[in-house]
């Protein structure tokens, strides 16, 4: 925290999603002095509440939006690369009910475009991270392939493959990792009260550090605001009059039930759009809806009647699905920002990003802010981001290089190789593949505190996270609370409730590390469960 405080940076993001900790990783790479805070917790909101997938965005095609199809494709392959235990290949079946020769024509044209847009997707060195082209399966080998498809109707499946993260919240966090070991100064439950202004210059925030409650000024050369759904909202309060440019937040909801197909993934199209039926850690994970949404982000969840009406249309739309309230296991919401066009679309709305430079449009010089995007693509946008702040600087920097350098836990040539090695090296580990794909080559520094602590190789979770990586998160990657450790530095709370014991013996390990009294872990405690409720705010 003293860094903050004390020293004059080049750059100060205020936001610490996905966007936030790559272009954190980027400028620091690059050899710029870099600060980055979060309100809340590094990736807690936009960038983990999501449908986990590293994809082109087939769907973009539709709008004729090939330059984002093609940067979307590009950077999969990147994130394959660089991030090879955390994004995997996901097959996906487009299974076909009665559509008629016209619109299996139309699918079969756009898939054949995307494998040519995709036709770097073999650049790698791992085999089984290079993806085919899509085929199509008629309906007896679609049938054989995923049984639960036959029905009424059914006239085969084309099948095509894009990426999946197994955890996006650990994928911005190494970002951050990555920054932060190229001398970011980075911190989490740190807000910004308001922005630092002299004469029409931004020189910073105001910071409020929420933990200790202590007050100080980050000062920097350029600020960048990468708030997501919040951007908009913070410009406006720290001015004092409505922001230029308005973000149109799309709410999104995921539940998660369980498996529901053998291995691939379905795309089903309804009702004008589409949705996911996606196998994630021996679930199903199904999303995501996409309406409007008009409340304050903070209060954005899911209702009771959320649940309902997403389950009607999915049984209304994938025959084979019947699924029933009782299955469904946990859920979550998630706000999309996007650069609002004015048409109140949120479905038909661009993915793309917006770099607004705060002097041209409301005459705060060395003010920026990243509005839109998606995942995929954030890598990108942010080498694009730093190359304007870099000018703006006058100063000459190096490459960053994240186009190929591994993120932490990433140096590894092949995935499956790997991955049998660590089961060979710790054979009395439950479930080390999970763990293999949570930390990557990191999993060693985090199996080398139960050497001494037995008890920590205990199972806190049906995924096989145990409690050596609860005190991994507080020694080296900056977890504060239990709702940090529970909800994005493991898989613990991810799948649902992991119950009253459970939670009892991740607060137990906190507390003696952090030395919490009783009336704190009470606290803790209380505030986790909030990600197992249902809302009934406004929405």
């Amino acid at each position: 925290m003293s860094r903050l405080s004390n020293e004059v940076f080049d750059l100060l993001i205020v936001g610490g999603g996905v966007t936030g900790a790559c272009v954190a990783r980027d400028a620091a790479r690059r050899g710029l002095k870099v600060a980055l805070i979060e309100k809340n917790d590094f990736a807690h909101a936009t960038s983990a509440h999501n449908s986990k997938l590293i994809h082109g965005g087939l769907r973009y095609l539709r709008n004729f939006e090939l330059g984002l199809v093609r940067e979307s494709l590009r950077e999969r392959r990147i994130w394959q690369r660089t991030a090879p235990h955390l994004v995997h290949p996901l097959p996906f079946l487009i299974p076909l009910y009665n559509t008629g020769f016209k619109g299996r024509a139309t699918l079969a044209a756009g898939l054949s475009l995307y494998d040519v847009l995709s036709y770097d997707r073999g650049w790698l060195d791992d085999p089984d991270q290079r993806l085919p082209g899509h085929s199509f399966l008629n309906a007896k080998d679609a049938a054989a392939r995923e049984p639960s498809l036959a029905g009424p109707g059914f006239e085969g499946s084309f099948l095509y493959y894009d990426a999946q993260m197994y955890s996006p919240e650990r994928l911005a966090l190494e970002c951050i990792l990555d920054a932060f070991a190229h001398g970011a100064a980075v911190a989490n439950h740190v807000a910004s009260d308001g922005l630092l202004i002299r004469n029409g210059v931004i020189e910073g925030a105001k910071a409020h550090d929420r933990p200790s409650d202590a007050h100080f000024d980050v000062r920097a050369k350029v600020t960048l605001l990468a708030a997501g759904p919040w951007a908009d909202i913070f410009l406006a309060q720290a001015l004092g009059r409505p922001a230029t440019h308005k973000i149109l937040r799309a709410k999104g909801i995921h539940l998660i039930v369980p498996a529901m197909t053998k291995q691939d993934a379905l795309t089903v199209a309804a009702g004008g759009g589409h949705f996911f039926v996606l196998p994630w850690r021996g679930h199903a994970l199904l999303g995501t809806t996409d309406t409007a949404f008009r409340s304050q982000p903070d209060d954005v969840g899911v209702t009771e009647s959320d649940i309902d009406d997403f389950l009607a249309f999915i049984n209304a739309n994938l025959p084979s699905a019947h699924l029933s309230r009782a299955e469904v296991q946990h859920w979550y919401a998630g706000l999309r920002p996007l650069v609002d066009d004015g048409s109140g679309d949120t479905y038909g709305a661009s993915r793309r990003a917006e770099l607004v430079d705060h002097a041209k449009d409301d005459g705060l010089n060395n003010l920026f802010s990243a509005i839109g995007g998606k995942w995929t693509t954030s890598r990108d946008l942010a080498q694009q981001t730093v190359d304007t702040i870099v000018r703006k600087l006058g100063v000459k920097v190096k490459p960053s290089g994240t186009e190929s350098a591994p993120l932490p836990g990433g140096n590894i040539a092949r995935f499956a190789a790997f991955k049998a090695q660590m089961e060979a090296e710790h054979d009395p580990v439950p479930n080390i593949d999970h763990l293999a794909r949570l930390y990557g080559t990191r999993v060693r520094e985090v199996l080398a505190l139960c050497r001494n602590r037995p008890d920590l190789r205990e199972p806190l979770s049906e995924s096989g996270d145990i409690g050596a990586q609860v005190l991994f998160a507080m020694q080296q990657e900056a977890a504060l609370t239990l709702d940090d450790v529970v909800m994005r530095r493991t898989g613990i709370g991810q799948l649902g409730n992991p119950g009253v014991d459970r939670l009892n013996r991740v607060a137990d390990i906190m507390a003696a590390e952090l030395c919490w009294d009783d009336a704190r872990k009470r606290s803790e405690l209380a505030s986790v469960q909030r990600n197992f409720q249902l809302t009934t705010a406004p929405q």
